[in-house]
């Protein structure tokens, strides 16, 4: 069977730099910084203090976990910026079987308070509904979407912690492309900044301890970084056939046409130091893509400010561009948002792909001292003026677990 051509056709995003697309954007371009200190928990025990926090309270759907209302926000958007409201009264398979959830996600969905109380009463805390207690964190998050949507198609959950994103955009495609799904939403959804999410990083010292001047403690590819900056948020995006979205005229961001992933088999919390595994992710995705290194004109890169993952991500990058890898421009979204975990992956090729449109890419903010071990183009001057034609877009997770997609801008 011949494979179908895999266009993006709509973007939906709840981050600690906004909602609003055209918002999202200017604020990239700035090179403005999310973070602060937190205030949805009282950290004063844990040696960080500082985060990038979603305005929960601004969204238009309130739950008891701000992780789903983040997914069923991001989801929405998305929705109506590819126009499905109208795809469905002209095709029926815009609902019911034709469509599809690939959902990246992290650890629990639960309040932890309303579970030690229900643990210690066997019922539920007074207005709490007693089924989620029956069901996973995944599936929780992902019943409600597919609910809203009406897609009775089985939901896919990707649990490949900071890929996990990364990976339910590439499955998503995979299913479109070999024609097991007509459309799908698909992205990620995470927030850890509570005390177990926060106080676990902490404790293997993989968060920035910058809490006295937390603008400029992301600091991606910089000698004086010390870890990542704790991030929140969702990214969703509505990905269909090329054939369709002709069919129904809808806009097109960018077509997906490579996705690769790996595995370190390394180390839990540390990546193989020669980027092994980051390596084969990126090289098994062009060749998906049936690209070679000198087609790719930006990367999106992993970029999480952690002095072991920076340099390992600039090794891999050279091993594979070889003289092309000092011509491409790179760089991190994270050192303004932060690092959403298991949503960063969407959110971040959501960026890239809004900032290509516009005819720029993003910088790297508040890399002031190189890391010599460092030595790529990592804008970080401010937004450049670059015509972005194919992104490379990177994430590289705890655990060694490695993701890389291609998208091409535009349809030719």
């Amino acid at each position: 069977m011949s494979r179908r051509r895999v266009v993006i056709t709509g973007l939906g995003v709840v981050s600690p730099l906004g909602r609003e697309l055209s918002e999202f954007r200017r604020n990239l371009l700035s090179g403005s910084s999310a973070a602060a200190p937190i205030t949805v928990f009282d950290p004063a025990r844990l040696p960080t203090t500082i985060a990038a926090q979603v305005d929960a309270a601004s969204l238009p759907i309130q739950t008891a976990d701000r992780k789903i209302a983040f997914g069923l926000v991001a989801a929405r958007a998305a929705a109506d910026d590819a126009d499905l409201a109208a795809a469905r009264s002209a095709s029926e398979h815009y609902a019911g079987m034709g469509g599809g959830l690939s959902l990246g996600i992290g650890l629990e969905l639960f309040s932890m308070p309303d579970m030690v109380e229900f643990v210690g009463r066997g019922e539920a805390p007074a207005g709490a509904d007693p089924r989620t207690f029956l069901q996973t964190p995944a599936d929780a998050c992902a019943h409600l979407i597919c609910r809203r949507h009406e897609l009775r198609e089985p939901p896919l959950t990707h649990v490949s912690a900071c890929a996990a994103a990364t990976d339910a955009v590439g499955a998503a495609f995979r299913m479109i492309r070999d024609g097991r799904r007509r459309w799908m939403l698909a992205g990620g959804v995470d927030s850890m900044i509570n005390p177990l999410g926060l106080g676990g990083f902490c404790a293997i010292e993989a968060t920035t301890r910058r809490n006295h001047e937390p603008q400029r403690a992301s600091r991606p590819f910089d000698r004086d970084r010390d870890g990542f900056l704790l991030g929140e948020g969702a990214g969703l995006l509505v990905l269909e056939t090329l054939e369709d979205a002709r069919a129904r005229d809808a806009r097109v961001y960018a077509e997906v046409v490579g996705y690769g992933n790996s595995f370190d088999a390394h180390g839990i919390s540390e990546p193989h130091p020669e980027g092994e595994g980051a390596l084969l992710a990126m090289r098994r995705a062009l060749s998906d893509a049936g690209l070679r290194p000198e087609d790719i004109s930006y990367i999106n890169a992993h970029g999480t400010s952690t002095p072991k993952n920076d340099v390992v991500e600039t090794r891999a990058i050279r091993r594979l561009f070889g003289p092309h890898a000092e011509r491409v421009p790179v760089s991190s979204t994270k050192s303004m948002l932060g690092h959403l975990i298991s949503a960063a992956g969407a959110v971040e090729l959501a960026a890239a792909i809004l900032c290509a449109e516009a005819g720029w890419v993003h910088p790297t903010i508040n890399l002031e001292r190189p890391d010599p071990a460092c030595d790529l183009d990592y804008v970080a001057e401010g937004a450049r003026r670059v015509k972005v034609e194919t992104i490379l877009k990177n994430s590289f997770a705890f655990g060694g677990q490695n993701a890389s997609l291609v998208v091409r801008m535009g349809v030719c």
